[in-house]
């Protein structure tokens, strides 16, 4: 089956055509045939398309809305310019998946779209307004084009963590909180972990039970998660991704009362602080220079900046902080798994993050570590690690075109 991935943002519109089907999951016999971003719609969009095996065609259109963005993805993917192999027609393209953010306790596994699940969906936008309304657009714009003759499956990142008990997941504060506005952990970046979980088990060769590990997601977005039999268990981020790890430009974890503070030190309003600590903080705010870890590594190296020096050194020891309280949390892991920009391209924070855990059975191989970067994937701990260190890039677009299908055919779920 040919599957289109939707990934629509405020302003953007990310999407890849892959070839996949149920059969075929065993051998891992996918094909990712096209992919593309549309950036900046409602005024002077920036686009990016690439066929497979071809050089990426780069274009400025103007293009108003989430529907004029679609409309000119299906028509690139059929046109004899894209000369994508197996599509020639809409009817080439057999169902959509679609990435959506939040789905709370609504939604506990992907599910094919009809208006219930619409209306679920739009239920949950007062716990996800920056991103279930964007997730929206897509939905309504692939319905608008397509028609109800090609089925739509939506993926939520919450969906993975729904496992968590009540003891990972409910805060501190009164329980009628949660009854009445289900305030509590979902955590997100789940369908990430949820694919690192499943490669670590092929490559292991073991069962979804036997999988006992802590995965850690580190991009501009980063969370960690900690895995008991397959499951979700406990996860860093919280009702929003703003808890957890210290990121590119959101703060991670902080005192609630600085809120407070800043409201009469500085006069701000909550927006103004929502603003702060969700854009304006993180590696951003502490360095001062940029929010792209790359650039903090080379500042340090090639200039001794002591303050990007130091935002590494917080980033790495919040991660590092994570990672002991889900080895308690587990009573031992038998892996750690790195993935996302950072986990995957930066040896040097993941050689920094595992610095000093050789108590804990974690001893990294700096050779192997040193060669893994730029797709690799695999083991870089030493021989008498307790511990298992893996490097596994991730594969979101992947794993929603599969529960795509998984729910087409009304399979049952493997991974």
């Amino acid at each position: 089956m040919n599957i289109l991935v939707l990934n629509c943002g405020s302003s953007s519109l990310k999407f890849q055509i892959i070839e996949t089907d149920l059969p075929l999951i065993e051998t891992d016999a996918d094909m990712q045939r096209a992919k593309g971003i549309i950036e900046r719609i409602g005024s002077q969009a920036l686009i990016t398309f690439e066929a497979s095996g071809k050089s990426p065609v780069k274009q400025a259109v103007p293009l108003r809305d989430h529907r004029a963005a679609l409309d000119f993805v299906v028509r690139w993917i059929i046109s004899p310019e894209a000369a994508i192999p197996g599509i020639r027609s809409l009817a080439d393209i057999h169902a959509i998946g679609h990435r959506v953010v939040h789905g709370a306790e609504k939604f506990t596994r992907s599910v094919i779209i009809s208006d219930e699940v619409i209306n679920g969906i739009e239920d949950c936008i007062d716990l996800a307004p920056l991103h279930n309304p964007a997730n929206l657009k897509g939905i309504h714009a692939a319905l608008e084009l397509f028609g109800t003759g090609i089925p739509q499956v939506a993926v939520f990142d919450t969906s993975f963590h729904s496992t968590m008990p009540e003891k990972s997941f409910l805060y501190a504060i009164p329980y009628q909180l949660y009854r009445r506005h289900k305030i509590r952990r979902y955590g997100f970046h789940g369908t990430s972990h949820r694919y690192v979980g499943y490669r670590y088990r092929q490559l292991m060769h073991i069962e979804r039970e036997q999988t006992n590990i802590i995965t850690l997601h580190l991009g501009n977005g980063c969370s960690a998660c900690a895995i008991k039999k397959g499951e979700s268990v406990d996860t860093s981020m919280g009702l929003t991704p703003l808890e957890g790890l210290v990121m590119g430009t959101r703060s991670g974890d902080i005192d609630p009362s600085i809120i407070e503070y800043l409201m009469h030190k500085e006069g701000m309003g909550i927006g103004e602080i929502d603003t702060l600590l969700n854009k304006q903080s993180g590696l951003l705010g502490l360095s001062g220079l940029t929010n792209d870890m790359r650039d903090l590594i080379d500042e340090e190296r090639e200039h001794q900046d002591r303050r990007a020096k130091l935002t590494i050194e917080i980033f790495c020891q919040r991660v590092k902080k994570y990672i002991g309280s889900y080895l308690a949390e587990l009573n031992g892991a038998d892996a750690l798994v790195f993935t996302g920009g950072i986990g995957e391209n930066s040896p040097t924070i993941r050689k920094r993050i595992c610095e000093g855990l050789e108590w804990l059975g974690i001893e990294m191989d700096e050779s192997l570590n040193a060669e893994m970067r730029a797709g690799k994937e695999g083991e870089v701990q030493k021989q008498s690690s307790r511990v298992k260190i893996l490097v596994i890039p991730t594969n979101e677009e992947l794993l929603i075109a599969r529960d795509t299908v998984r729910c087409v055919k009304d399979a049952p779920r493997r991974w």
